[in-house]
């Protein structure tokens, strides 16, 4: 962890007006759960709508796609990568740094309006699993988004395409399609740490877990040996 990266990173991530774009989703969340709750509905009725199909389906993935291939792949696309590249800095130190931003600012966008659904819900303990799983996803999904931003310059197209074609789409139709589905791991994650009616998880609780972190570290690991191929100008071998 380099603080000084990190601290660069930060600043020019939150300084840039797209991030500030992922703002209203958060809050679209937090006034439809509201909103059902001032109509009389039960969680049960409209937790898997709108914590599932919009928490974890469109706001903790899009908002980790946009924040995980924004720490590094601008800096490429930009040319500016070169600049930490020219230091004598370990390339593994220069990934797990910019995915540790990218985790800590994807959980606190994504984990806080989701955290707030579980309150309305009346379910502390159920904000407290949502909170949870949405930290844990926050880090799966940045290690797949920075390992993209490194592979290709076009990151977003890529990562759209795991989370809209292989998730959204496979996810529902396929059943083996989930057990390599972030999403389903978080699912599963909440239900095992708040069960009920609100969520039902579809992926074993021990599957979830190892798959997580597998997804974690051989993305880390694999964007560190793309990043090591790339040379002073910026380009891979």
């Amino acid at each position: 962890m380099n603080a000084t990266i990190a601290r660069i990173t930060t600043r020019g991530l939150l300084g840039r007006r797209r991030i500030w774009l992922l703002v209203p989703l958060p809050l679209i969340l937090i006034g439809l759960a509201l909103i059902a709750r001032a109509s009389g509905a039960t969680p049960e009725e409209w937790g898997e709508p709108i914590i599932v199909g919009l928490g974890f389906t469109a706001v903790l993935p899009v908002i980790a796609l946009i924040v995980g291939t924004g720490v590094l792949g601008s800096e490429i696309d930009d040319g500016t990568i070169t600049h930490i590249l020219a230091k004598p800095l370990p390339r593994s130190e220069i990934v797990f740094t910019k995915l540790v931003v990218a985790a800590g600012v994807t959980g606190l966008f994504a984990g806080a309006p989701l955290f707030v659904a579980g309150v309305i819900a009346n379910s502390w303990s159920l904000a407290f699993a949502l909170l949870v799983g949405a930290v844990v996803g926050a880090l799966a999904y940045s290690a797949l988004f920075v390992m993209i931003s490194v592979l290709t310059r076009r990151p977003v197209l890529l990562g759209l395409v795991y989370v809209v074609l292989w998730e959204g789409l496979l996810g529902n139709i396929l059943s083996g399609t989930q057990k390599l589905s972030i999403q389903q791991y978080v699912v599963s994650i909440v239900d095992w740490l708040a069960p009920s009616e609100v969520l039902q998880g579809r992926v074993s609780v021990p599957v979830s877990f190892v798959m997580a972190g597998v997804f974690t570290l051989a993305a880390t690991v694999y964007a560190v040996q793309r990043l090591r191929s790339f040379s002073v100008a910026g380009e891979t071998g």
